[in-house]
């Protein structure tokens, strides 16, 4: 169910097939002088409450994969790989196949891949239906790049993008 989604999102680094134990990604070093690679993680938070009632799992993976890469891309890094965290008291593989749809659109849009994951099944632990998402983004910025705010100065322009959602 979810082999169609995670393989449009591969990328030329991508190394690895589905279904190893570790995602492999090559960086094209002749792209960088000093390359640095830049992570961030994050989860979904209390929105899963407004998926689990509206039923609705696809947008859930494309938010967890926004509010990681907005981590990298904030330090000028351009986004490489993805990796996924789905927790369940019960696996329901339409429901997962949704939410892993979700984070390939997610990463398509962000133009990075998604290399692996973990889907933990834990009975007793999550209420019938609900389940948790996480997310983690590697990107890469060379070193003279990296935009850390130490640059600031008064007159500096700030601009303002409108929200396309709930954020």
């Amino acid at each position: 169910l979810m082999k169609q989604h995670v393989s449009k999102t591969f990328t030329s680094g991508v190394l690895s097939g589905l279904g190893g134990f570790g995602g492999l990604f090559a960086i094209d070093k002749d792209k960088y002088s000093e390359p640095v690679l830049v992570s961030g993680t994050d989860g979904i938070g209390t929105k899963l409450m407004i998926a689990f009632m509206m039923d609705k799992h696809d947008t859930i993976g494309e938010d967890c994969v926004a509010m990681s890469v907005n981590d990298v891309l904030c330090q000028g890094a351009e986004p490489l790989f993805f990796l996924d965290y789905i927790a369940t008291g019960k696996l329901h593989p339409e429901k997962a196949a949704k939410i892993v749809e979700g984070i390939a659109n997610g990463c398509v849009k962000a133009g990075c891949a998604l290399i692996g994951g973990e889907t933990a099944e834990m009975p007793g632990l999550y209420s019938e239906g609900e389940y948790d998402v996480a997310g983690f983004a590697v990107g890469i910025v060379d070193k003279d790049n990296i935009i850390n705010g130490s640059n600031i100065t008064e007159g500096d322009v700030l601009i303002g993008l409108p929200s396309s959602g709930l954020h």
